[in-house]
């Protein structure tokens, strides 16, 4: 006899199954559903009523007759809740609404400034807490607040575990804003965000083993091995840019000399264009911030790149010495089929990624030579947005699956 608790599991298992085949195949018939997962028209059917009362699936047009009565296709339905994106970097907080398709509706931006410790935490909440504010009278539609955020992430227990740029460390972010909000959150590293982005909403859903590295106001990696998100033991895996290159190098701010986060990042790069306009050296990039060189960023940088400006060619090909050399060695630990590069610092640089592709190839073994790709992201402008949505969606329609089959099965 089963017990009430393996009743509700399985009940539950089946309502999850139902949902993400709608999502994924929709619009679709209960009948197939049934028939694509092996489970009872009963059972689809008992489910489907509860997901259109919660919202989650509606009923749209018919599908062709095998000989009775056309059935009723069922269609997800995106917009009827929806989701709070947050992504803290070094320098700003942004915040979004997001349907469950991962399409930002709102989003507002807002600058760190010089805040540090306890004080970005508590400038983040007063933020969420406004944005909220804004849909006072749907919040009970917020399936979620998905936070994803630069340095070592403990992602079972939503806890920033430490980054070193924004004095932040042992921060259970995750029990701070359940407390606040009433609403359930998960927390996870930006990089890893993305690479579960590229898995669920972007162009490289079919691979495997990946690599993901983002170049910004830092440098990370994710990494996905046989299908899954290696976290490594604390979630610290991944800390690419805290790998050292050089025991002369610059003092980072972890404590260490050297790391490769000091060479290949857009605070390295901004650096270096800063460093040699100091010293007579003509650049576009001068000319686009209308003189005022606290206003170059990577867009004018990418943009004098496009134009062959002589700075921006000698910088970003140092940022590739430096960046393919660490490739090479990931390459040769990990062996992925893909390595994806993202970040604003190399939005749309095709000359960057092109560079890449040479220096590594030229560098790592022939047998992984004839294999491996290098690809920029597929996720577009609003890839931090669709990374911190992923991380919830990608829970709520693939990780529960996965977890509470294994639950079901002892």
């Amino acid at each position: 006899m089963r017990r009430t608790g393996d009743l509700k599991l399985i009940q539950e298992l089946n309502r999850f199954i139902v949902l993400n085949t709608i999502r994924e195949d929709g619009p679709i018939s209960r009948s197939e559903i049934a028939r694509n997962n092996n489970i009872s028209p009963t059972t689809v059917t008992s489910a489907v009523k509860g997901l259109i009362m919660e919202g989650l699936v509606t009923e749209n047009g018919t599908g062709v007759s095998r000989g009775g009565r056309k059935p009723i296709l069922l269609r997800f339905s995106p917009d009827n809740h929806f989701i709070i994106g947050v992504s803290i970097s070094n320098s700003m907080i942004t915040i979004a609404r997001m349907n469950l398709e991962a399409e930002v509706r709102e989003k507002k931006t807002y600058f760190i400034k010089k805040l540090k410790g306890q004080s970005v935490i508590d400038y983040l909440l007063l933020l969420i807490d406004q944005f909220l504010n804004l849909y006072i009278k749907t919040k009970n539609k917020c399936i979620g607040i998905s936070v994803i955020t630069q340095g070592v992430v403990d992602y079972a227990n939503g806890e920033i575990s430490y980054n070193p740029k924004l004095k932040l460390k042992n921060i259970r972010l995750k029990k701070l804003i359940e407390n606040k909000f009433s609403i359930e959150t998960w927390v996870e590293n930006d990089t890893n965000a993305y690479i579960i982005a590229e898995k669920s909403f972007g162009s490289f859903r079919d691979y495997e083993n990946i690599l993901y590295v983002t170049i910004g106001e830092g440098l990370g990696a994710g990494i996905v091995i046989n299908g899954l998100v290696n976290r490594g033991s604390n979630g610290a895996a991944g800390e690419f840019g805290h790998t050292s290159i050089s025991k002369e190098g610059i003092k980072c701010e972890c404590g260490n000399v050297g790391c490769l986060e000091n060479y290949v990042s857009w605070p390295a790069m901004y650096s270096r264009v800063v460093s040699s306009i100091v010293k007579g050296k003509y650049t576009e990039m001068i000319d686009l911030a209308d003189g005022n060189m606290e206003q170059i960023s990577p867009f004018y940088f990418n943009k004098a790149l496009d134009n062959n400006d002589e700075l921006a060619v000698d910088v970003i090909q140092e940022i590739a010495s430096y960046l393919s050399t660490g490739l090479i060695n990931l390459a040769h630990l990990f062996n992925p089929e893909i390595i994806i590069i993202g970040g604003e610092t190399v939005y749309q640089n095709n000359y960057f990624i092109e560079l890449i592709n040479k220096k590594v190839r030229r560098g790592i073994l022939d047998v992984l030579n004839k294999d491996i790709q290098i690809q920029p992201s597929s996720l577009g402008e609003e890839y931090e947005m669709i990374g911190a949505s992923s991380v919830l969606l990608h829970d709520m329609f693939q990780f529960k699956l996965h977890h509470q089959t294994k639950k079901v099965n002892t």
